[in-house]
Order: structure tokens, then C-alpha cells, then sequence
């Protein structure tokens, strides 16, 4: 009973630590947009969203009216832009600490 006991509460630690944080400290390139519109992800209206290595998260720390119309034509409800960013995901949720769009070259 005490090993059944002892390796349940080593798997919680085990769990527990893996949904910990991922930091990003140097600007990193990711996918920015609106995550209901152009990530597929469920939530009520329209919210900014990276996505890092194939996987969306929510954004905190800036807001997609932050960066001009959503709804324009290149905007994040109709795009899939390009953003320099720092900062770090704590669960599921990418806490920003910078956020700069890359603009697109011609």
C-alpha cells in the first residue's frame, strides 16, 4: 500500500512539472493571430494567440486590438502574421513580456 501510495504522488510531482513553465528570454519568431479565427481554438470572442511548435496559446500581456483592426484585410481575424516575441507559457497560456509584429517584406 505504501509503494501504490508513494508512486501516485511521485507521477502527481512528475505531472505537475511537466505543465510548468517553458521560457522564452531571447526574441523568438512565432505564428500571431486571432486564435477562435485562424487557430481553431475554443473561446468566446476574438483573443490573440501564438502559436510556438505547432501548438496555439492564448496570449496575456497585450491584447489583439494592441496591434491595429483585427478585422482588416492582413489583420489577425483574417491572417496569419508573424510576431517577435519574449516571455513564457504558464499553463497553457503565453505570458508576454514583449510582443513586436514583423512586418512582411515586398
Amino acid at each position: 500500500m505504501k509503494n501504490i501510495l508513494l508512486a501516485t504522488f511521485l507521477f502527481i510531482g512528475i505531472a505537475v512539472q511537466a505543465q510548468s513553465k517553458k521560457k522564452f528570454d531571447k526574441p523568438t519568431i512565432v505564428e500571431a493571430s486571432c486564435g477562435e479565427c485562424q487557430f481553431a481554438m475554443k473561446g468566446k470572442s476574438c483573443d490573440l494567440a501564438v502559436r510556438i511548435d505547432g501548438k496555439s496559446y492564448f496570449v496575456d500581456g497585450t491584447t489583439i486590438h494592441d496591434h491595429g483592426d483585427a478585422h482588416a484585410e492582413k489583420g489577425f481575424c483574417n491572417a496569419i502574421s508573424k510576431a517577435l516575441v519574449t516571455g513564457e507559457i504558464v499553463n497553457n497560456r503565453f505570458k508576454a513580456t514583449s510582443f513586436k509584429l514583423i512586418e512582411e517584406k515586398k
